[in-house]
């Protein structure tokens, strides 16, 4: 199918929905093509400007799954579907998680800089005790740290293999510098690993073994309220119904999770793919279908898709087998994602690495909007359990990721406007193909090839 049938067409449905004068002529009896006066680029109203705000408000504080700067974002994202006419509904669900009410450090009786991270499973503990340094815990690296606290850097070693070598050598806890970028979100031990492990970035960790060098430390770590702690996140569910006198009864999931790590503000992971999927309904909002589309915001997607399995596990076996395709966009607008590949780096990944009708509709469409994107294969995101389903799905995300995935430094200022743009222009042609009122989508695809391509 070529340019006039896939990205005109829907740039006329919209302009005849809205009733403006755009000139159009009919080319065959399935396609519509918009006058070249009126297509001097995709034809779609997509803002990128718009997009952008959505990020700027939600990036304005963390989101992480059961938190209050979670539920802010909830309340925003239902308020904008509601707001064009959606039915929208607030999908809670209880899980448990490790959290630590308080953690702290402080060096000769001053505070650290920093505030520390605990480990995921950490015990509560105050100790105090001389600092020693012994590099990255292999066992010929630690000297006499019985009754001492070690500092340790990240590498080479598990996390729990790192704590096991000190405390057996006798240390009392743990201070764990990274090995890399700015973040001190890391670490974890095992059961009976019982004594206070906590990170801290590389450039504090640094400084201390600096300091080591010519004067003695004596460091206090202090964890309070750690424990396995009950918490509530939400999905947000939002529907367009098809025209009652052409619904066909097929179903198309747009997808994003809006929750983000604990401390960052997740610009791009993934107030991005929220912001896209946010203006993919304004864009249906004003365009009939014979489809009805749904779009759902996702939390808890940073604790291990919790969200996303939870609401595929509430579909009704009737309402499962009406979805015929999820197209999840995850990170859709890091300005320093995707190294130097095609189109930023946008790739499909789905999670067998093999083709399916979203992969398909997504190099067709690309193919005739830019250049033809590949495809990859890769879980780790809420296209996960709709695969498992049996559903067609696949995430789209620039790819290789930037280098502050996952950190604090995940900010607004690194976002790519026409990244954003291009994402949704792709995502907004293929979803139509199978939306639109009357023929069905494109049976054949483009080439395009996969790519064995490492996301971090």
């Amino acid at each position: 199918m070529y340019r006039k049938s896939m990205v005109s067409l829907l740039a006329a449905g919209l302009a005849l929905s809205m009733g403006t004068s755009a000139v159009y002529a009919k080319t065959s009896p399935n396609t519509v093509a918009v006058s070249s006066e009126a297509k001097k680029d995709s034809g779609l109203p997509i803002s990128a400007d718009r997009m952008y705000n959505t990020i700027a408000y939600l990036s304005e504080q963390p989101r992480e799954a059961g938190t209050q700067g979670e539920w802010r974002a909830v309340q925003y994202i239902s308020k904008q579907f509601k707001a064009l006419g959606y039915e929208t509904k607030i999908q809670p669900y209880t899980f448990s998680a490790f959290e630590v009410d308080s953690v702290s450090a402080s060096i000769n009786g001053s505070d650290l800089g920093e505030a520390p991270h605990g480990f995921t499973g950490t015990v509560n503990g105050n100790v105090t005790a001389q600092l020693v340094y012994v590099g990255k815990a292999n066992p010929s690296e630690i000297g006499d740290v019985k009754g001492k606290i070690a500092l340790v850097e990240r590498g080479d070693l598990t996390f729990v293999d790192k704590v096991k070598n000190v405390m057996d050598r006798g240390a009392i806890g743990v201070i764990m510098f990274n090995n890399t970028g700015s973040s001190n979100e890391f670490g974890q031990v095992a059961s009976g690993q019982n004594i206070p492990a906590v990170g801290i970035t590389r450039a504090k960790g640094l400084e201390l073994v600096e300091r080591l060098k010519s004067e003695t430390l004596t460091a206090n770590v202090k964890v309070t309220g750690a424990g396995i702690k009950e918490k509530t996140s939400y999905n947000v569910i939002s529907s367009k119904k098809a025209m009652k006198s052409m619904d066909t009864g097929k179903t198309i999931l747009i997808g994003a999770h809006h929750d983000s790590v604990h401390g960052g503000p997740g610009a791009n992971d993934d107030a991005s793919g929220v912001s896209g999927v946010l203006e993919l309904a304004k864009l249906y909002s004003q365009i009939p279908t014979d489809t009805e589309i749904r779009f759902v915001t996702f939390g808890g997607e940073e604790k291990g898709l919790l969200g996303s399995y939870h609401y595929a596990e509430s579909l009704t076996p009737s309402d499962a087998s009406r979805i015929v395709a999820h197209f999840q966009m995850d990170m859709i607008g890091g300005r320093d994602a995707g190294a130097d590949h095609p189109l930023g780096g946008l790739i499909m990944y789905t999670i067998d690495g093999n083709k399916n009708l979203v992969t398909d509709l997504g190099a067709t469409a690309s193919s005739h909007l830019y250049e033809t994107i590949p495809y990859g294969k890769l879980g780790r995101s809420d296209h996960q359990p709709f695969h498992e389903l049996g559903i067609p799905a696949a995430l789209f995300i620039h790819s290789p990721v930037e280098p502050w995935y996952h950190t604090p430094e995940d900010t607004l200022d690194k976002i790519d406007k026409e990244k954003l743009k291009q994402t949704a222009e792709i995502v907004a042609t293929s979803t139509f193909q199978i939306a639109r009122p009357g023929p069905n989508y494109n049976q054949n695809p483009v080439d395009y090839p996969f790519e064995n391509r490492p996301v971090d």
